[in-house]
């Protein structure tokens, strides 16, 4: 019998067998994995790269500038007012003037040398001019080297502004060729010497920040270059993490591989990060030198090359408006930079150390002073343009804004509102001729950019509508004589109340020439006048002179009862001023592209819309508002003759008003509080002083009405009327259409010689 054998189970398996090796192929799945999401993100980078570069266009704001200075033998402009225009454009001051936008003012005798502006009908060259002054007036107008004088020429007008995109971004872009040498080699010598040899990134630049970095235990220096800078500037956020330095580095490489080194320099000198102007970031070296010098790259000194470079560092930790001590050390130190290179001399050096941080001319200027004036030529634009057609594609917009004047409108408002607790003005000064708008301030306060008086603020007018009374009047069988019965009257009003006018003195006047009733501006003769015409007449008047809101056809109208805005006020004084021709407001001529060719000129636009003999008679009637009238005070500003006017008052002296017009130009002013309350101020207190004393500085022509034909002269005698409590007046000689003087009156036919200005001299014995 066989035994059974047992046997063990472990003796059934084999000897032990190493496992199989898993790990280097799955590494080297991870690495093949990590090389291609590698490649492909690199892939998207570059195409992102490519594709933003390459469709690299900057959005170039819209430029805005003023009305050109135009220099002629004759013209009433003092070295001083010369001096001030030329500071608002960014010149400079130099002994000698050698570059253009420099002056040198000599006494009598101003040197200087214009830019060249392109004013879409061709290249205003740079000029070399010497101008000679005496008594108020340019005599002489000479080019420099040049046989005759010159005839006329234009200066390059003042920039008041831009209209910048929504992300407040803000640059001039420059070509490479357009950059001067000195800035070049500057920038490269302080943020990135190795620039014409590295790939995009610089790994010893990065090491030497890194061991001065350690030293110091602190950033103090940076090693990105040029390229990164830019990159990060295009295509990153400013976060201090190792993914978006890597990302800077990589897409640096990959930029510098498409594309040459002039392009990326060229790209950064525009793109760079240089200052705040408000809300508005100041880009590229072009516009910060504008910004900061009020000069083009070409005209900068050394120091000012070195100031700009040093912004590079910190626009805001240097900000030499701000940090100005700060920012004179580092010029110091990019100058020393610049000296140890050879790129300027000992002397340069030793010069520009001395030269101050900001030229007080820049601080001065006129870049974005003007916003109420701006405000306005946006509005009109956006008429015909698109917002993005105003900041993005560098449009040249040319106005007729005129700088001289709105300095004096400006400094007349403060003045008249001074020490008055929450009174506000504006004003609107336009060109008696064109309709042209040449200042406009909608606030007390110089440069506020809030709420626009001037053309939002609409108010009651107050007597400043009794010309369109007289006007219909005027040309309804009345005449400047015609008696009018300035007495109490009564009139239904609304909800079954009686209106009772009332005259500012609370007197009745009696029977009294339509003369007299305008020029002080009696209510109750005016109101009963008005109700004889019809208030629907008056209405239509009023729209004739320019009105295109809504009107109210009530009695109350005939005192002002109506809301306009200072802007629309004028618009009603141009057509009276103007014959009658209806000339609408302009604050545009022309609208250019940035390659300088013509998009739309804005021409004179001229419509008849009153009789050119019934406004004549009216002209003749506001010269006596303020010859003596309520508007005499003008006086103390004005010799008499110079212009005519209105003023206004509306209720309970809450809004002050003043209209009026010399030989060259139509002004309004408001004066008012915001809340409506009472102000103590009437037309003639508060309004007419700030209007006279603007009118004043301006300089201004004298007013010469010339009659149209069909008009005669006639005498006219005070016993015709009985006076009552008005006030006395003497023989006057008055202008009447032909047919219509007083019976009992000699006429004489009126050659046109010296118009009405001498019959008024005549009159009040001037």
């Amino acid at each position: 019998m066989k035994k059974s054998i047992s046997i063990p189970a472990s003796a059934n398996k084999l000897p032990h067998q190493p496992a199989p090796r898993r790990w280097p192929r799955l590494l080297l799945f991870l690495g093949t994995a990590l090389i291609l999401l590698l490649a492909a993100y690199l892939f998207i980078l570059d195409h992102t790269i490519r594709a933003r570069f390459e469709g690299l266009r900057w959005d170039v704001p819209a430029r805005v500038y003023a009305r050109p200075l135009e220099l002629y033998a004759g013209l009433a402009l003092t070295p001083e007012q010369l001096e001030e225009e030329l500071v608002l454009a960014g010149y400079h001051r130099e002994r000698p003037a050698t570059l253009p936008g420099s002056y040198e003012l000599n006494n009598a005798v101003v040197h200087l040398r214009s830019r060249p502006f392109d004013f879409g009908e061709g290249l205003e060259p740079s000029h070399d001019l010497r101008l000679t002054f005496g008594q108020g007036l340019v005599e002489r107008v000479e080019e420099v080297g040049g046989r005759d004088e010159a005839p006329v020429v234009r200066l390059d007008p003042v920039q008041i502004g831009s209209f910048h995109p929504r992300r407040f971004e803000d640059r001039i872009v420059v070509s490479r060729d357009a950059v001067p040498k000195l800035l070049v080699d500057t920038l490269l010598a302080v943020e990135d010497r190795n620039f014409y040899r590295h790939p995009g990134i610089d790994p010893l630049a990065v090491l030497r920040a890194l061991w001065v970095n350690l030293r110091a235990n602190d950033t103090v220096q940076g090693g990105s270059t040029i390229t990164q800078q830019l990159v990060k500037n295009l295509f990153l956020d400013s976060r201090r993490t190792l993914i978006r330095k890597l990302n800077e580095a990589a897409m640096a490489m990959l930029l510098e591989r498409h594309y040459g080194k002039e392009e990326i320099l060229t790209a950064y000198i525009n793109e760079v990060f240089l200052g705040q102007d408000g809300d508005r970031a100041v880009h590229g070296f072009a516009l910060a030198s504008h910004f900061y010098f009020r000069r083009d790259l070409a005209e900068l000194s050394p120091g000012q090359t070195a100031m700009l470079v040093g912004l590079v560092k910190g626009p805001s930790y240097y900000d030499p408006r701000q940090h100005a001590e700060r920012c004179r050390e580092r010029r110091a130190l990019v100058l020393a930079t610049l000296a140890a290179d050879e790129l300027i001399t000992p002397a340069q050096r030793q010069t520009a150390v001395k030269e101050p941080i900001l030229d007080a001319a820049a601080l001065t200027s006129g870049i974005n002073r003007f916003p109420a004036f701006l405000n306005l030529v946006k509005r009109e634009l956006l008429k015909e343009y698109q917002e993005k057609d105003l900041t993005d594609d560098g449009i040249r917009i040319l106005t007729t804004f005129d700088t001289r004047v709105q300095l004096r409108v400006e400094k007349a408002v403060k003045q008249g509102t001074t020490g008055r607790k929450g009174l506000q003005a504006a004003a609107v000064v336009t060109s008696r001729d064109s309709g042209e708008i040449q200042a406009l301030a909608g606030d007390r306060q110089a440069g506020f950019a809030g709420f626009n008086r001037a053309l939002d603020a609409a108010r009651p007018i107050g007597s400043l509508v009794k010309p369109a009374v007289y006007l219909t009047a005027l040309g309804n069988g009345y005449t400047l004589a015609s008696p009018l019965e300035d007495r109490a009257l009564s009139l239904p009003a609304e909800a079954g109340k009686v209106w009772r006018p009332e005259n500012y003195d609370h007197q009745e006047h009696g029977t009294i020439p339509l003369f007299q009733a305008l020029a002080h501006s009696y209510n109750l003769a005016t109101v009963r006048l008005g109700m004889t015409l019809g208030v629907d007449k008056v209405a239509d008047t009023l729209g004739r002179l320019g009105v295109t809101r809504a009107i109210p056809h009530f009695p109350s109208l005939l005192l002002g009862a109506i809301d306009l805005t200072p802007l629309e006020v004028t618009q009603i004084y141009q057509t009276m001023a103007d014959g009658g021709f209806l000339t609408p407001l302009r604050a545009i001529r022309t609208v250019l592209a940035a390659d300088g060719q013509p998009l739309k000129r804005y021409g004179l636009a001229v419509e008849q819309r009153c009789a050119p003999t019934t406004v004549f008679l009216l002209d003749s009637a506001l010269v006596q508002v303020v010859a003596s009238g309520t508007g005499q005070s003008l006086a103390a500003y004005l010799p008499p003759g110079t212009a005519a006017g209105k003023t206004g008052t509306s209720n309970d002296l809450r809004d002050s008003w003043f209209a009026g017009f010399t030989g060259d130009r139509v002004a309004v002013v408001w004066v008012g509080r915001d809340d409506n309350t009472p102000m103590g101020l009437t037309g003639a207190t508060g309004a007419l002083p700030i209007w006279g004393r603007f009118m004043q500085e301006i300089g201004t022509q004298t007013l010469e009405l010339v009659p149209p034909p069909g008009i005669v002269w006639a005498r006219v005698e005070p016993e015709q009327f009985a006076n009552n409590e008005a006030e006395q007046w003497s023989a006057v000689t008055l202008p009447f259409l032909e047919g219509s003087a007083p019976t009992n009156a000699a006429t004489t036919q009126e050659r046109h010689k010296g118009g009405l200005l001498p019959k008024i001299r005549s009159l009040f014995g001037w």
